[in-house]
């Protein structure tokens, strides 16, 4: 049955799935952090996590830069594929954690809009990104919450099952 999984997931890689998954957000996050650090200004730093597309904090010049930048490297599909190949190279092997950043690329692609941070899948060919829905609408966040206690309630059901045996 395909909905039962067969073997347990090794921690260490569980865990490797899931960094890989929040790294594209964090990355670039790092230069705000450092400024507002910096400056002092963590009061700032909290405006700008919670922005909303008509309410985005404004920056230096430079941070945005490196903020943007690290956005696009972090979200880009083709430097995802590169680094990718390189590791398949490296262990002769798909290192399934990578999959974790895959995931993150695909579903931001889908699940932001022109307007706040659209994801630049064919950087660092072009800053084009696909129109999607915004992630922040209520409707699409009660969706999103539903489907992860879904797949949250599936892990423990298929977790039991194993352990039942």
């Amino acid at each position: 049955m395909l909905l039962v999984r067969q073997r347990a997931l090794p921690r260490a890689a569980g865990v490797a799935f899931v960094a890989l998954a929040v790294v594209p957000d964090l990355m670039h996050t790092l230069p705000v952090v450092a400024w507002a650090l910096f400056n002092g200004l963590t009061g700032d730093f909290m405006l700008y996590l919670r922005a909303l597309p008509d309410r985005a904090q404004p920056l230096p010049a430079e941070v945005e830069l490196w903020s943007h930048h690290l956005h696009c490297v972090f979200h880009s599909g083709v430097i995802a594929l590169g680094v990718t190949a390189a590791t398949g190279l490296w262990l002769r092997v798909f290192w399934w954690p990578l999959a974790g950043w895959w995931s993150h690329i695909l579903i931001d692609v889908f699940t932001h809009s022109d307007d706040f941070y659209p994801s630049p899948v064919f950087y660092p060919l072009t800053y084009w990104g696909f129109d999607g829905v915004a992630w922040n609408r209520p409707g699409f966040v009660i969706a999103n919450y539903a489907a992860l206690a879904v797949v949250w309630a599936w892990l423990l059901m298929t977790r039991r099952k194993r352990h039942q045996r």
